[in-house]
Parts: C-alpha cells; structure tokens; sequence
C-alpha cells in the first residue's frame, strides 16, 4: 500500500461509488493509499461481498444503495443522506487512479479559499493506451460539502443508469481548474464500450428533452454548445473534426483516429436518439 509524503491529513472525504467491483476498487483505494484523505466512502449499488471485504482492508465506510429509478441518483443520494463532516468531498470512479503527483495538485487546489469547486482533468486510454491529444476529459468532482448538488432531473426509469453520469453539481460560487491528470483505467473493448454508450446516448436525449421543455439554465457554456450541435444533423461529423484536427488527435496516429471515430458515433447516436424521441 502507498503512503502519502505529507504529513496532514486533508480535510475530505473520498467518496467511491460502484456496482460490482472487484480487484479495481481495491487498486483505486491502493492509489489513495492512507494519510491523504479524512473518510473514504464507498457506495456499493449492489449487495458485494467482495466489496464489503476491500472496504475492510482499507479501512473505508461501505454504504448500500438501492435506487428506484426516481431522483435521486447515488451521488446525490450520498450528499442527502449521508452528508459528510468534512470541508471537501470528492467523488471518485473505481476505475480512477489519484497518483502521487494528482495528490499534491489536490492538495494545493483544497488549501487556497478561492474557489467552492474545482473541474479536474482525467487522462484517457484507448486499448491500453494513453491519449495526449483530442478534446480533455474534465469533470467537476471536487467541491466544498455545502456548497451544493448535482443537478435534479426528474427521471423515471428512463434507464438503468443508478450515478449521476453527465449531471454536474451547481455550485454557488466561483469554480477552478486542476489540470494534472487523474489516471483514467478504463480498458473497455470496442464492443463494450458501443453498449454502454448506446445506453447513454438513451439518457442523453431524454435529459435533452425534459431541459427543453423547462428551460433548465444550469447548464455549463460547453453542455449549452454540445446540446446546439447535437441538433443539427452534423454533430458525429463536428466532432470529428474538432477532436482530430483542431485538438491535434491525429498526433495521436492510429488511436486518436479511433478514438474520434467512436466518439463521433456517439454523438450521432445521441441526435439520431433525440429526433426518434420527439417524433415519438
């Protein structure tokens, strides 16, 4: 197990939602290792033997969540019902890594008062390779405790998605950026990763229709100009275009390629999803 240089333990709780997990909650709470966070909380979306024995061994909180398909989700669900004590929370995926050096980039963000949150930046591997190139994959994952929730969709069993996906929390205050990377260890197949992005190109059109019709004004200036293009019939192809070509991914040979590729897809996936919804 890693242990962290630092001598003090930062006021956080890390909290780890998964379903099924294994032998990757146990290395994602290896990275972490002891020392750096207060509370480390994991919320298990299924009953897991194999994970109430790894929250054991590293000394973690195991919660159970059971969702019904009505709001909330599990992180809101967490932040609701189990709110913790501590200043900062950061939610974190089994399949992410906080490496020595994203730690101390953490570490500096949390100790100057600036900021309520910080978009933080996670690197991205195709095949078990890593990508340098291509849009950056950032996510608002860490925030001082009281300073809000993700965002409240009223979702009825649109899917069997129980986490908050592409909901971001709404913070009331000014919001940083973290750009070291947190590793990223997804290692989907082609095939693996068309499923489970079909499922979310389904949730993706449904949430674009609800904000429609109630003119949701949280979403960010990048989510206003995804969903602008995701109605035009060229969204797969614009993004195509600005991943591999204006953010470099070509640089990337071969796997940028591939990644833009699928990518794109997805996003035509998500337009061809929202014209079927509304002529449905």
């Amino acid at each position: 197990m890693q242990f962290n240089k630092d001598r003090t333990i930062q006021d956080l709780t890390i909290a780890i939602p998964c379903k099924k997990s294994g032998e990757k909650l146990r290395e994602c709470l290896n990275q972490i290792g002891k020392g750096f966070a207060k509370k480390i909380v994991i919320i298990e979306s299924e009953n897991n033997i194999g994970s109430s024995q790894i929250a054991n061994e590293f000394g973690a909180e195991l919660l159970q969540f059971n969702w019904n398909g009505h709001y909330p989700k599990k992180r809101n669900w967490f932040l609701l019902n189990h709110k913790p004590s501590t200043k900062w929370v950061l939610f974190l995926d089994d399949d992410e890594w906080l490496t020595e050096k994203a730690k101390e980039a953490l570490r500096i963000a949390m100790n100057q008062t600036t900021y309520q949150g910080f978009w933080l930046k996670y690197s991205i591997y195709i095949g078990g390779e890593k990508l340098n190139f291509g849009y950056p994959l950032y996510k608002l994952a860490l925030f001082q405790t009281e300073t809000g929730l993700y965002e409240k969709l009223e979702e009825d069993h649109w899917s069997n998605l129980d986490m908050e996906i592409h909901e971001h929390p709404i913070l009331f205050g000014p919001v940083g950026k973290v750009k070291t990377e947190i590793e990223h260890r997804v290692n989907l197949d082609q095939t693996d990763w068309k499923i489970k992005h079909e499922k979310y190109a389904t949730w993706e059109a449904k949430r674009f229709l609800q904000l429609s019709r109630t003119k949701n004004k949280t979403l960010t200036p990048i989510q206003k100009i995804k969903y602008f293009i995701l109605q035009t019939p060229f969204s797969g192809m614009f993004f195509f275009i600005g991943s591999y070509i204006i953010m470099g991914g070509i640089l990337d040979g071969r796997k940028g390629f591939k990644h833009a590729c699928m990518k794109a897809a997805y996003f035509h996936s998500i337009s061809k999803e929202i014209k079927k919804q509304k002529s449905s």
